[in-house]
């Protein structure tokens, strides 16, 4: 081979890498990429004493990294799917969601812990639909707000009727019972109507009445108001209702501003209910202090930037689906570590709700794996799209 023509084929590779590393979002990559690591690193952290008693330290850790090896696996194929063919199939996913909230009634299919019936048993897998129904939320309702966009933007009945079936997807989730991944369902679709052009007098009404109707379901139940209440002040109930919230806390005090080391936290040691899972944040803020914390913290708003960033740079480009896609995800995961980071800090009552892409949770981790491939995907979309005429070059987003 002459060397013009090995210096030919040289510049092909390079310019087909060079295009390879166009088609990421580097600064999304780098944000999850993160948040995975501190997730298997904590889980273990958390979970090694728990392990033992099954006669397995690595128990959960190897659970972790199993779930975490099929969200990867979803995460490239969804990457390679076209987000029109998500369009097309939004509306038959979210009655699949509504079917596989059913069969958690299912006699022989549900499977109940700790007094919830979240989980449809598949031979020794246990699937929680209630995760896969936040994905499927979204997919609908950036179809919805696509086809019906003036109709959200100028009439009542447009604003109301997705709400409709989103109640009855919340109505079965609430039967299992589920109060916290009830409530990021419908500020992610609140969020996702008032992006769409929802009027601001009907957003802030809606909000009222959501906020009245989950109040009564705080003061009917009486777990729930206990939650409430203890959350509010839970040294009083230190040893009952606002135990949990206690121990976080203590957590959260003994890391101080870098922590006790990794390793070297206490109150995972059978004190704090959950730390692998819902109380992962309190464990952390005690191995890695208010730095961690903030490290964590700051690595979500960088994934939301780039979400809504993605999002932005597709609505340029007139693919109006596959930017509310991108902003719907970025506001449900943001809206769940929100959620999940100020029940450990006591500023939320406490929910069963897991820290994306950090904690121990097998569905969760899945669906948030799978939610990147899909913004990867769109950015992918954009970057196709923004070639330029001129010598094959890629611009950046």
């Amino acid at each position: 081979m002459s060397t013009l023509a090995m210096d030919n084929r040289m510049a092909r590779v390079r310019g087909a890498m060079s295009r390879a590393r166009l088609m990421v979002d580097g600064w999304l990559l780098l944000a999850v990429g993160v948040l995975l690591g501190i997730g298997v690193v904590m889980v273990a952290s958390a979970s090694l004493h728990l392990g033992m008693r099954n006669g397995d330290a690595l128990h959960y850790v190897t659970r972790h990294l199993f779930a975490l090896g099929l969200g990867a696996g979803g995460a490239v194929l969804v990457y390679f799917t076209p987000v029109t063919w998500w369009e097309r199939a939004s509306t038959w996913l979210y009655f699949l969601g509504l079917g596989l909230l059913l069969l958690v009634f299912v006699p022989g299919l549900g499977r109940e812990a700790n007094g919830a019936l979240r989980w449809v048993g598949v031979g020794p897998l246990s699937l929680q639909t209630s995760e896969f129904m936040k994905l499927f939320i979204v997919l609908y309702m950036a179809g919805y707000v696509v086809r019906r966009q003036l109709e959200v933007a100028l009439t009542v009945w447009g604003f109301i009727k997705p709400l409709i079936l989103l109640l009855a997807a919340c109505g079965l989730i609430m039967l299992q019972p589920d109060f916290g991944t009830t409530a990021v369902l419908l500020a992610t679709a609140f969020g996702m109507l008032f992006l769409a052009g929802a009027p601001l007098w009907q957003f802030g009404l809606l909000i009222l009445l959501a906020a009245g109707a989950l109040g009564a379901l705080v003061w009917v139940s009486p777990y729930r108001l206990a939650r409430v209440t203890s959350f509010l002040n839970p040294w009083e109930q230190a040893q009952d209702a606002g135990y949990q919230l206690t121990q976080a806390l203590i957590a959260f005090g003994r890391g101080e501003w870098t922590g006790v080391g990794l390793g070297n936290g206490i109150q995972k040691q059978f004190y704090l209910p959950e730390a692998h899972t819902d109380f992962v944040m309190a464990v952390i803020g005690e191995e890695f202090g208010l730095m961690g914390t903030l490290l964590v913290i700051a690595l979500f708003s960088l994934f939301i930037w780039r979400a809504f960033a993605i999002g932005t740079r597709a609505e340029r480009r007139g693919a109006r689906y596959a930017a509310h896609v991108a902003w719907g995800l970025g506001l449900w995961i943001g809206m769940q570590a929100f959620i999940n980071i100020g029940v450990n800090m006591g500023l939320l009552p406490t929910k069963g709700l897991t820290l994306p892409f950090v904690s121990y949770g097998s569905n969760s981790l899945i669906v948030c794996c799978v939610a990147v491939g899909m913004l990867a995907r769109i950015q992918r979309e954009n970057l196709e799209a923004g070639r330029s005429d001129k010598g094959g070059e890629w611009q950046r987003a």
